[in-house]
């Protein structure tokens, strides 16, 4: 069962002159993680405001768990949870103040919101703040307390808009760890990131997207086939690299890439591990030596930067601006 649907989403600004989504469609089965991937202003942020009902996009349609986003938004907002990129905290309040008064805004009763309040500091390891005000957590603690408040209602659908963002590796592994943890509850999840390594591990399926539509999707193993098998990449003496690239070429068959500055031989292997076996006997054989050599296993950085045509970029701050983008 599809938990989330998007379908020819169009959403523009000045007039039409920008536009944030230009025909994107989306699919999410239920009980699945998706990692959405773009560069800034790809319309990550746009996505998941529109499926949130927060924004109405100008054509096209969309369902979350079964619901109209369009027809029925109060009924959508019954069963989704959000996390911006950005902590959506009172600084005033203390983390049990902040998370009763979610409790109150989702329509809880005072003794409901108070023991949802309390479990989720227990959850999320922030019991012992929990009297605290938020200006004295630090940054993963308003993460964590960040998501606890869009798990108020335990909704069927969440989306997280960059969570880690700006967190420490500490933090980082943190928040993929209570990730885990929600995704085996039987929550569906919309994570966007600009962190590869995070889809990598957290995501069931992704969706790249560029210039308001997806470019590519699968899985982190069908996007990485993309960009070729594995390559067997040589690292020689200068005086070496002749010789050793017409050995690299014999095992590779085809003409190896050369970069002669840092005296690096690659090229595509079919069977990594035999011919890496094979190249080693015969660089003995001419008595050379490597300085390295290994088999090197496309990433989703290699996927992005062919897709898109540059690395992922990292939000300093202030998330997507489209009004950047021409």
């Amino acid at each position: 069962m599809k938990s989330i649907v998007a379908e020819g989403l169009v959403k523009s600004y000045r007039n039409g002159e920008i536009k944030a989504l230009d025909g994107l469609n989306l699919e999410v089965e239920e009980g699945t993680v998706l990692g959405l991937l773009g560069p800034n202003g790809a319309g990550k942020t746009t996505t998941v405001r529109v499926l949130a009902t927060l924004l109405t996009p100008d054509v096209g349609q969309a369902t979350v768990a079964g619901i109209d986003v369009l027809k029925h938004p109060d009924e959508v907002r019954k069963v989704i949870g959000l996390s911006g990129q950005y902590a959506a905290l009172d600084e005033t309040l203390t983390g049990w103040d902040n998370l009763n008064m979610f409790g109150r805004l989702y329509h809880l009763n005072s003794a409901g919101a108070k023991k949802r309040a309390t479990e989720l500091l227990e959850k999320f390891s922030l019991t012992e703040a929990a009297k605290r005000p938020i200006r004295t957590y630090s940054g993963g603690m308003r993460r964590r307390l960040d998501l606890a408040a869009s798990l108020i209602i335990k909704p069927k659908v969440l989306f997280l808009d960059e969570p880690t963002t700006g967190l420490d590796p500490r933090g980082r592994m943190e928040m993929w760890g209570v990730i885990d943890e929600l995704v085996k509850g039987g929550v569906t999840l919309l994570l966007t990131t600009q962190y590869l390594e995070e889809a990598d591990q957290l995501a069931d399926s992704i969706a790249v997207i560029d210039t308001g539509k997806v470019i590519a999707e699968g899985t982190a193993d069908e996007l990485k086939s993309q960009v070729g098998g594995e390559r067997l990449e040589i690292t020689v003496e200068a005086d070496q690299i002749s010789v050793a690239t017409a050995l690299v070429a014999q095992v590779a068959g085809s003409q190896p890439s050369v970069d002669i500055g840092i005296r690096k031989i690659s090229a595509p292997v079919s069977n990594g591990s035999a011919s890496l076996i094979q190249i080693l006997r015969l660089l003995d054989e001419a008595k050379i030596h490597p300085l390295d050599i290994g088999l090197k296993r496309p990433s989703l950085d290699d996927v992005f930067i062919s897709l898109t045509g540059h690395v992922a970029e990292v939000v300093a701050e202030g998330g997507e601006d489209v009004t950047k983008r021409k």
